[in-house]
């Protein structure tokens, strides 16, 4: 049986990894420090090894070498940490082989883990990827920002690519937008697929250039044996036509109808309809031109995806009145124009939402189709969401202001007495949804 050794102080995800990891066939031991981990490397010589990224991690290694092995051979390193890239870095550059943060579930965790030994032990390079497992249900994020592509060292915690998210409901994959982080998800699916053909759904909210701008770069529509089929509302030119348009010379090298790939296209002519076993509804969205917000209905919960919209500001006015006093506005006070969008989401497991601007920004930019994170969070809360994204962040906002946004955020919530949970879209981040039966 093979052997992994998890070296962690906090005993409730100790625990929360066993189970997973014995039912793919590992052996778990456990260790609460460093000193009990390395009599347990020397006695069981373990294949894989888990631990805080700040393990002295070649020691743990040399540790784990009989006598009589070659030099070199070592288990597999997978270091911990809060998620954060500095973390990862510093990882690597201590020995790590992987990198996995806190706060993944541990049933995606562990299953990671088991995963990790059909590559081979000893300072590879092991693939990574999203969460397997056919069943499962999930959100990853791939692009959170608004308006405009923003690499650089002030966003490189929350991310600096555009729109794009995958919702993951068994084996069939469902992506909302095609900003520039469509690009590392095309990647990320060749690497995982391999020369098996993908049929992937693209549903597109509307047609500005931070939603659409990364298709061209999407590796898997240069595929002949892939299939992708793009749902949206073109309005007067076309969904395929206003595609098409910006790989047009002299824009790009290459034209849409040069892609290999089957590409198919689907003018929302209704508002419910269903992409594979998948129930969506679409609602239109107070946002310059036409654009609609989207809500799945999957078997593990309900996906309500609004990264473009100005809810009006009289929420904003009500959420004021309500922090002050510790109580939520009435519903009856929600503006007219927002109640139609606010029973749309009533209810969701998830809310991805614009929360563009803080306060002082929106005053300023009152109609441009972005709403404060005052109302947004009032909003959700007054919709019973569970757990809410805080989405499309502008350009301009800093890694330490998006944090700071979110506290504010959080603290709106507690003088509301309300259980919902908030955090910042953050690219890379998985968002499972329980899980229940999927039919195959």
């Amino acid at each position: 049986m093979k052997t992994v050794l998890v070296i962690e102080a906090e005993q409730v995800l100790r625990r929360g990894l066993t189970p997973g990891l014995n039912e793919d066939g590992w052996s778990v031991i456990n260790a609460a420090d460093h000193g009990h981990a390395l009599a347990a490397t020397r006695e069981h010589q373990p294949e894989l090894v888990v631990c805080d990224w700040q393990t002295p991690l070649y020691e743990i290694a040399r540790s784990c070498c009989a006598p009589n092995e070659k030099p070199g051979r070592r288990p597999i390193l997978v270091a911990l940490g809060d998620g954060h890239l500095e973390d990862r870095l510093a990882a690597l550059e201590s020995g790590a082989d992987e990198y996995a943060a806190r706060s993944t579930p541990p049933r995606f965790l562990g299953r990671f883990l088991a995963g990790l030994s059909s590559n081979g032990s000893g300072g590879g390079a092991h693939k990574t990827g999203q969460p397997e497992g056919g069943h499962e249900t999930y959100l990853k994020f791939w692009g959170v920002r608004g308006s405009i592509a923003t690499p650089g060292s002030d966003t490189v915690s929350y991310g600096g690519n555009t729109s794009c998210v995958e919702l993951r409901v068994g084996r069939e994959i469902i992506i909302l937008d095609a900003g520039t982080g469509i690009r590392k998800l095309g990647l990320a699916l060749v690497e995982e697929f391999g020369d098996r053909p993908i049929n992937l759904n693209l549903l597109i909210t509307h047609t500005h250039w931070d939603h659409i701008q990364g298709f061209p770069f999407f590796t898997p529509a240069y595929n002949p044996h892939n299939a992708v089929t793009i749902y949206g509302d073109g309005a007067r030119q076309g969904l395929e036509n206003t595609l098409s348009s910006q790989m047009e010379n002299p824009y790009f090298p290459i034209t849409m109808q040069q892609m290999p790939g089957h590409i198919a296209f689907s003018e929302l002519e209704e508002t419910t309809f269903r992409v594979g076993s998948i129930e969506v509804k679409a609602h239109f969205m107070n946002h310059p031109g036409v654009c609609v917000g989207y809500r799945l209905s999957t078997p593990g919960g309900s996906v309500s995806y609004l990264p473009d919209v100005e809810l009006f500001q009289q929420v904003r006015a009500k959420a004021k009145a309500g922090a002050a006093s510790g109580q939520l506005g009435a519903f009856d006070a929600v503006p007219a124009e927002d109640l139609a969008a606010l029973e749309f989401i009533r209810d969701s497991d998830i809310l991805v939402l614009d929360c563009q601007y803080d306060p002082e920004e929106y005053e300023e930019r009152i109609g441009w189709g972005h709403s404060c994170f005052e109302d947004s969070v009032t909003f959700a809360m007054q919709g019973n969401v569970k757990q809410l994204f805080m989405f499309h962040h502008d350009p301009d906002h800093t890694d330490e202001k998006v944090s700071r946004m979110v506290a504010r955020a959080r603290e709106m919530a507690s003088r509301a007495r309300s259980p919902i949970t908030i955090q910042a879209a953050r690219e890379g981040l998985v968002a499972p949804l329980p899980a229940k039966h999927i039919p195959v």
